[in-house]
């Protein structure tokens, strides 16, 4: 099995600073905000199966819907003036 040097530097360099104290806690505040889209997306937005059919047309009809779900958040941060700000405070570390 052969590594790429460069892809060795870059995995280094990436894990440095996911592991600097800001990296953890936007990684902390990052994870709890994940999943809640596709709840949103399959409860409020009745997304149940794609129409098309075709990788393309999958990919298109997928696009379209998170692009509305972006809208429609950025719509409502706007409107509660939330904008520059994050859903929840970012944690300190231990």
């Amino acid at each position: 099995m052969e590594l790429s040097k460069t892809f060795m530097e870059e995995r280094n360099k990436s894990y440095k600073n996911i592991m600097t104290d800001q990296g953890v806690k936007l990684r902390v505040n990052r994870s709890i905000q994940v999943e809640g889209a596709f709840g949103v997306l399959k409860n409020d937005y009745d997304f149940n199966r794609f129409l098309t059919r075709g990788k393309n047309n999958v990919k298109t009809e997928f696009l379209l819907l998170y692009l509305g779900y972006n809208l429609n958040k950025l719509h409502a941060k706007i409107q509660n003036d939330r904008l520059g700000k994050h859903l929840h405070p970012i944690k300190e570390s231990a």
